[in-house]
C-alpha cells in the first residue's frame, strides 16, 4: 500500500485540487453518489454539489462505494440545482450539462476555444438516472457536452459518465 503513494486525509485536504466541480442533479442511487465521490477523490477535484433529493453522506450505502471519499472530497447540498448553477457561475465557473440534447457538443470535439480560458474553473452537471439533467438547468448552462455512444442503449450509468468526463478534463 505504501508504494501507491496514497495521500492521508490531511494531505488530501491540503493538496491543490483540479478546478472542477461535479454537480449531481436529483440522483436517486446512493451507490452512484458514492461512486462519484470515489472518482472525485481519485482525480483530486475541487468538490461536489449534491442537489435536490440526491442522497447525502453519512449513509452506509454511500460509504459502501465511496470507500472513505466522503471524508476527503468537499461537498455541499443545494435544495435545487439551479441555485448551484447560479452560485458556481457567480464564482467564475463555466458550467456544462452532460446530456444528449439538441446542440450538444460531442466530448471528443469539446475544446475551450479561447486559450485565455484554459485555467478557468469548470463544473459538470450529471442528471437523474431516468430523466437526465432538468431542462431549466440546461438552459442556464454555458453549454452541453455529450458522451458519444454507438450502441443500442445510448445511456451510461451516472458514475461511469462522471468518470469518463472527469478523466477527459484532468488528463
Amino acid at each position: 500500500m505504501d508504494e501507491l503513494g496514497r495521500k492521508s486525509v490531511a494531505d488530501f485536504k491540503l493538496a491543490n485540487k483540479k478546478p472542477i466541480v461535479v454537480v449531481m442533479d436529483n440522483i436517486r442511487s446512493m451507490h452512484n453518489v458514492g461512486s462519484v465521490f470515489r472518482t472525485a477523490d481519485g482525480f483530486l477535484i475541487s468538490g461536489i454539489c449534491l442537489c435536490g433529493f440526491t442522497p447525502q453522506p453519512p449513509h452506509r450505502d454511500i460509504h459502501k462505494t465511496a470507500l472513505g471519499a466522503t471524508e476527503t472530497v468537499h461537498w455541499v447540498h443545494y435544495q435545487n440545482t439551479l441555485d448551484a448553477v447560479n452560485e458556481l457561475k457567480e464564482k467564475g465557473y463555466k458550467v456544462f450539462a452532460i446530456e444528449q440534447t439538441t446542440g450538444s457538443i460531442s466530448l471528443e470535439n469539446f475544446k475551450i476555444q479561447n486559450p485565455a480560458l484554459n485555467n478557468i474553473p469548470l463544473a459538470f452537471i450529471f442528471g437523474n438516472e431516468v430523466d437526465g439533467v432538468d431542462q431549466q438547468v440546461i438552459e442556464n448552462c454555458n453549454g452541453v457536452i455529450e458522451i458519444p455512444q454507438w450502441g443500442m442503449k445510448h445511456s451510461l450509468n451516472i458514475s461511469v459518465a462522471a468518470a469518463i468526463v472527469l478523466w477527459e478534463f484532468v488528463r
